[in-house]
């Protein structure tokens, strides 16, 4: 919440000016989306993230959290509420919504010209549902296949760091790594996968892949478009950057 507060106001920023033949003046200006409603599962943390970054936008935000982390996100609430009071901001500007009913988010989706826009945050069952129901515009993302690519000329040591922590610091997010691209030049391409492997993940591999470690499976057509959220890798080795 403190480094949302340090970054500056975005409401009034001119991003783009221009002037036509006509000799009208033209300008894009920053101004808040209004009030955003907040669809998001089980991280409580979630609750102070969005109604941080909604605020410090102008706009108002209400948050339907998921019931596993109810608690925590009324005691949140309840403390962004206080704060917003004591700096001169209405209160109401961040509200949580009271129910854990499902037909509640049904009602957030259907609720064109009193919500601007809804936000789901979670996994790919909500996302659809959320895609499927709403009569609101929806900002969402979809599934979170994070492919990480090694350059021929990477630190060795750096890149089975990195390739180790994308895959299993949290194999169960959205942001973990799905798939591993090795360039053909990068010269300790079997010291990554082996260290893989070696730390319990499972990877399944291309042909090319499959030669650096006997252990790395067949890779299905599927496999390059999974969302594992799982110790499992897709491996691929590649020509380069293009």
């Amino acid at each position: 919440v403190e480094t949302v507060a340090d970054l500056p106001d975005p409401v009034g920023q001119i991003i783009d000016r221009s002037v036509p033949a006509n000799g009208l003046h033209l300008a894009r200006v920053r101004i808040p989306v209004g009030l955003i409603g907040i669809i998001y599962e089980s991280r409580p943390n979630v609750t102070a993230d969005a109604a941080a970054l909604c605020v410090r936008a102008g706009n108002a935000v209400l948050l339907r959290g998921g019931s596993e982390a109810v608690h925590s996100n009324r005691a949140i609430h309840a403390a962004l509420a206080s704060g917003l009071a004591e700096g001169g901001i209405p209160a109401e500007a961040v509200q949580l919504l009271p129910t854990q009913d499902r037909a509640a988010v049904g009602a957030m989706l259907r609720a064109a010209g009193l919500i601007d826009m809804i936000v789901p945050r979670g996994g790919k069952s909500l996302v659809a549902r959320v895609q499927t129901e709403a009569r609101v515009p929806v900002l969402a993302h979809l599934d979170g296949i994070c492919h990480t690519y090694i350059h021929s000329a990477a630190d060795p040591a750096m890149a089975k760091d990195i390739a180790l922590n994308a895959k299993m610091r949290r194999t169960g997010i959205c942001g973990a790594m799905e798939t591993l691209l090795l360039d053909k030049d990068f010269p300790a391409a079997a010291e990554v996968v082996s260290a893989l492997i070696d730390a319990g993940c499972e990877l399944r591999g291309d042909e090319r892949a499959r030669a650096l470690d006997p252990r790395i499976g067949i890779a299905s057509a599927n496999d390059w478009d999974t969302e594992y959220l799982d110790a499992v890798l897709s491996v691929a080795v590649v020509d380069g950057l293009d």
